[in-house]
C-alpha cells in the first residue's frame, strides 16, 4: 500500500488535520506515515499523536519517524511539504525592515515578504526534490510551502519530479461566496483560472444558474457585506473582492492577499482604513505563540488519555487527501492546482506557474485547458508572474541583482517608494538573510 512523506511534520496541527483525514478513508488505512522535521521536539509530538490515533482505532497503518528526509524517501508514493525554511526569525525580521520603509509583507505570495520567503525555501525544497530523483523517482510532490507560484515553478524548471501545488483558497472563497449567494457548497461549480492566491472565478454556478447576478444584487447593499472573512478579522476582503468585481467583472480567489498583489489596497492609510484591512501585527508576530499554544494543547491531550476524533472537520489538508485517495482508488475528483504553464492559460507567460482546474485519478494529476484569461485579468496577473520569474531566476542562480529586480517591479512596492528606497530596504534584508545566501553575487 502506498507511503506518505510528509516534510515538515513538526507543523503539529496541519499534520494532525492530514494524517485524521487519510485514517478516514477505510481504504488509506493500510499506509505508512513517514514523518519528518528537522525540529526533534515538534516531531516527536506529531509521531505520538499520528501513533496515539492509530492505537486507539485499532488500525494497521505504520508510522516511521526521522529528522533526516533521505531516510525517509525510499519507496515513497507521495510527498508532502508544508516546510518554513529559516523559521519565522527571519520573516519578522525582514517584515520589520520593510515596515520602516512603510512596505507590509505576507510571506504567503510577492512582495517583499514572499521573495524573500522564496529566497529560503526554494533551496531547501529543490534538495529535497533532487533527493526525491535519486530515491524515489516515481513519487508525487504534493506542495503546500508558501510562496506557492515561486516555489512550483523552481521545482517545474529546475527538477524531474512530478508535482502539484495544493491551496485551499480556490475552495474557501468559493465557500464564501456560496454562503453570500445561499447556496450549498456541495451544489456549486465553480471554474477559476489565473495564479496561486489571484485566480479568477470565471464561472460560478449553482445548479446551472449563473450566480453572478445574484451575487452583484446581494453587493449593492454595504450593510451586506459586514460579515468576518476568513481570518476572522474583519469585512476587508470582501471589501475588495467586490471592488475587483465592480471594476474587473470578476471576483477572485485572493481575499486578504490582493492588498498584496495590488497597489490599490494598501499603499496608504486611508486606504487600509476604507477597506478594513488587516491589522498584521495581529496576524504574523503572536504566530509562533499560537504554534505553541496548539503543541501545548495536543501535549496535554496526549498526557490525559483523551479521545481523538476521527471525523472530517478540517480544510486545509483536504486537497491533499482528495489527491491521495483519487490515486489510489481511481474516483475522478477535480481539484485547483499548482502546476507548469504548458499552453493552458494562453495570455500568460508560457512556463510560469498557473492556478488551473485539474482531474484527477489513477493516472495523476490532469490539468485543463483554459485559453484565454479576460484581458483585464490576465493584465493584473502579468506583472505578478514578471516578479515571480525574477525572484525564481535569482535565486537559483544566486544572482542578488535579479532579487533586487523582482522588488523594483512589485506593483505595490514601486507604488509606495522610490528605486533608491526600495533599493536601501531590499539591501537590509539582504543582510537579515545572509546566513541562507552563501555563494550569492
Amino acid at each position: 500500500m502506498a507511503k506518505i512523506v510528509l516534510i515538515g511534520a513538526g507543523s503539529n496541527k496541519f499534520a494532525k488535520d492530514l494524517i485524521t483525514d487519510i485514517l478516514i478513508y477505510p481504504e488509506l488505512r493500510d499506509i505508512t506515515f513517514a514523518l519528518v522535521d528537522i525540529d526533534k521536539e515538534r516531531l516527536d509530538l506529531t509521531t505520538a499523536f499520528a501513533r496515539r490515533i492509530v492505537e486507539q482505532n485499532g488500525f494497521k497503518t505504520r508510522i516511521e519517524s526521522t529528522t533526516d528526509h533521505r531516510e525517509a524517501l525510499p519507496g515513497a508514493d507521495y510527498v508532502l511539504t508544508t516546510i518554513r525554511a529559516g523559521g519565522w526569525t527571519p520573516f519578522l525580521a525582514n517584515r520589520k525592515a520593510g515596515l520602516k520603509y512603510g512596505i507590509e509583507a505576507s510571506a504567503d505570495a510577492v512582495g517583499t515578504g514572499g521573495v524573500f520567503s522564496a529566497l529560503r525555501q526554494i533551496p531547501a525544497i529543490l534538495e529535497i526534490c533532487h533527493s526525491m530523483e535519486k530515491l524515489c523517482p516515481d513519487a508525487w510532490l504534493l506542495n503546500y510551502s508558501n510562496p506557492m507560484a515561486m516555489i512550483c515553478w523552481a521545482v517545474n524548471d529546475y527538477t524531474n519530479i512530478k508535482s502539484v501545488g495544493l491551496c485551499p483558497n480556490p475552495y474557501s472563497h468559493a465557500l464564501r461566496l456560496a454562503e453570500y449567494a445561499g447556496a450549498p457548497i456541495e451544489e456549486v461549480t465553480w471554474w477559476a483560472a489565473g495564479v496561486n492566491h489571484f485566480s479568477w472565478y470565471l464561472d460560478f454556478r449553482w445548479k446551472g444558474e449563473d450566480l453572478y447576478p445574484r451575487l452583484r444584487e446581494i453587493f449593492k447593499d454595504p450593510d451586506n457585506l459586514k460579515r468576518q472573512n476568513e481570518m476572522a478579522h474583519g469585512e476587508g476582503s470582501d471589501l475588495m473582492e467586490v471592488e475587483m468585481l465592480k471594476r474587473f467583472g470578476y471576483f477572485t480567489s485572493a481575499g486578504q492577499h490582493l492588498s498584496m498583489f495590488m497597489p490599490y489596497f494598501r499603499r496608504l492609510p486611508v486606504l487600509i482604513e476604507k477597506y478594513n484591512l488587516d491589522d498584521f501585527e495581529l496576524v504574523w508576530p503572536p504566530a509562533p505563540k499560537r504554534i505553541f499554544d496548539d503543541a501545548k494543547e495536543m501535549r496535554q491531550q496526549l498526557s490525559s488519555g483523551y479521545k481523538f476524533p476521527l471525523n472530517k472537520q478540517y480544510r486545509w489538508s483536504k486537497h491533499a487527501t482528495d489527491v491521495i485517495h483519487s490515486m489510489e482508488t481511481g474516483t475522478l475528483r477535480r481539484i485547483d492546482g499548482n502546476v507548469k504553464n504548458n499552453g493552458l492559460i494562453s495570455n500568460l507567460l508560457d512556463g510560469c506557474c498557473v492556478e488551473v482546474p485539474c482531474f484527477v485519478d489513477k493516472a495523476g494529476v490532469h490539468p485543463c485547458y483554459v485559453g484565454k484569461l479576460p484581458a483585464q485579468c490576465a493584465t493584473l496577473i502579468q506583472s505578478n508572474i514578471g516578479e515571480q520569474e525574477l525572484a525564481v531566476r535569482g535565486i537559483v542562480e544566486k544572482d542578488k541583482s535579479k532579487i533586487m529586480q523582482s522588488l523594483l517591479v512589485d506593483p505595490l512596492t514601486s507604488s509606495i517608494l522610490t528605486l533608491d528606497e526600495i533599493a536601501a530596504m531590499v539591501n537590509e534584508m539582504f543582510a537579515v538573510d545572509k546566513p541562507f545566501m552563501k555563494g550569492f553575487k
